[in-house]
């Protein structure tokens, strides 16, 4: 389910897009911020001439609670004859008085002392309600649906989750496992947010994919083939032997990028698909008839029987991020692929031209062993 490419020559060249998409993202969740939202009953209760307003509300706790018109107008920062017409207008609306008033004092009536208890706990909720709105706008809670691949599944996502964690706890990642085809399907019709998966993938119109980070590419052999002893591999050197190649129809994603991996090398080797229903193969050696197999270190770390070396000249095998801006406007999703594009990588993972802090190599792309996250 993984596509590779070769640093210099299948990675997709990097268009200024990158900032574009992922600010055109975050600009439409900030304008969603910006609009009001008001919650209004379905039907006015009976006896209400008309809907109750917040700030009346308000009013009225103040009053209640000051049992003065003029120390309440200073608490709310009004003046007091807009605070005495917010506690009429109240009255009118609920048809009773809420309090006795003389020259020397204010009074709840008994109809003023049942609503203030209930006035208390609908501005308690409004206020509740009013912060959790605010967190869900700013990024600060709510729910991301991340849908992946199986080779994101080891290190990748895990890894990405976590740093969104730290940064963001109070927003939850819905992870999904989903096959290839149903993953860009699910991004472009809204069901998830943000998908996760290996290779170039299409991109269909209003779509914006990313190549951010990537892996080296591996090969498998058993411990007595005629290769297990060099440090590094070059494929050419495979082309007349047999490949064990991922089922397609199982890991559609994989398969693509071990086809790409061989395009990249110039290579048609004779291939026959695994038995295995494993993605990592750690079986793969059972079949006699299969000399080698393709591996990333996310899938390589299962076996503990087969010699595992990188191919020379390296060839990467990129990730994409890709997610539905017109779908997907939270906060939330902004800052999921904020971090995912800024975050620092595992260890052996390179960034790629879609990662924010990726700069172009400045080494030799023949080196194995690369010391850096950042290329």
């Amino acid at each position: 389910m993984v596509s590779t490419v070769d640093a210099a020559s299948l990675t997709p060249r990097p268009q200024p897009k990158k900032r574009q998409l992922a600010n055109a993202l975050f600009r439409q969740a900030e304008q969603s911020r910006g609009q009001a939202h008001v919650i209004r009953p379905a039907a006015s209760p009976p006896g209400y001439r008309q809907d109750v307003e917040l700030r009346q509300l308000e009013a009225f706790v103040a009053v209640a609670t000051e049992l003065h018109f003029g120390r309440a107008a200073e608490r709310l920062h009004i003046a007091a004859p807009t605070l005495s017409d917010l506690i009429r207008r109240l009255e009118r609306e609920l048809g009773t008085p809420l309090f006795t008033r003389t020259t020397r004092r204010v009074a709840l009536t008994s109809a003023g002392a049942e609503l203030l208890t209930r006035s208390k706990v609908i501005l308690d909720e409004a206020a509740a309600a009013k912060a959790a709105i605010r967190r869900v706008a700013g990024g600060e809670a709510g729910i991301v649906r991340l849908g992946i691949t199986p080779p994101a599944a080891p290190v990748l996502a895990p890894h990405l989750i976590s740093l969104f964690a730290a940064e963001a706890p109070q927003v939850t990642v819905e992870l999904r496992r989903m096959w290839l085809p149903e993953l860009l399907d699910a991004v472009a019709t809204g069901d998830i947010d943000v998908a996760l998966t290996c290779g170039p993938v299409p991109e269909p119109a209003g779509t914006a994919t990313e190549v951010f980070c990537a892996e080296p590419l591996m090969v498998g052999l058993r411990p007595s083939h005629r290769l297990a002893s060099r440090d590094t591999i070059a494929l050419p050197e495979l082309a007349h032997e047999v490949l064990g190649t991922a089922p397609e129809a199982l890991f559609p994603a994989w398969a693509l990028a071990q086809r790409q991996a061989l395009d990249t090398a110039g290579i048609a080797p004779s291939a026959i698909e695994l038995a295995d229903t494993d993605l990592a193969a750690t079986r793969w050696a059972d079949q006699r008839d299969i000399d080698w197999i393709l591996l990333i270190p996310s899938l390589a770390a299962a076996h503990t029987q087969t010699i595992i070396r990188p191919v020379t000249p390296r060839q990467l095998v990129p990730f994409t991020l890709q997610w539905n801006p017109s779908r997907a406007h939270t906060m939330a999703v902004a800052r999921f692929v904020h971090c995912a594009l800024a975050a620092d990588l595992p260890p052996g993972w390179h960034t790629q031209p879609d990662h924010l802090y990726h700069t172009e190599p400045d080494r030799d792309l023949d080196d194995p062993y690369p010391s850096h996250q950042h290329d």
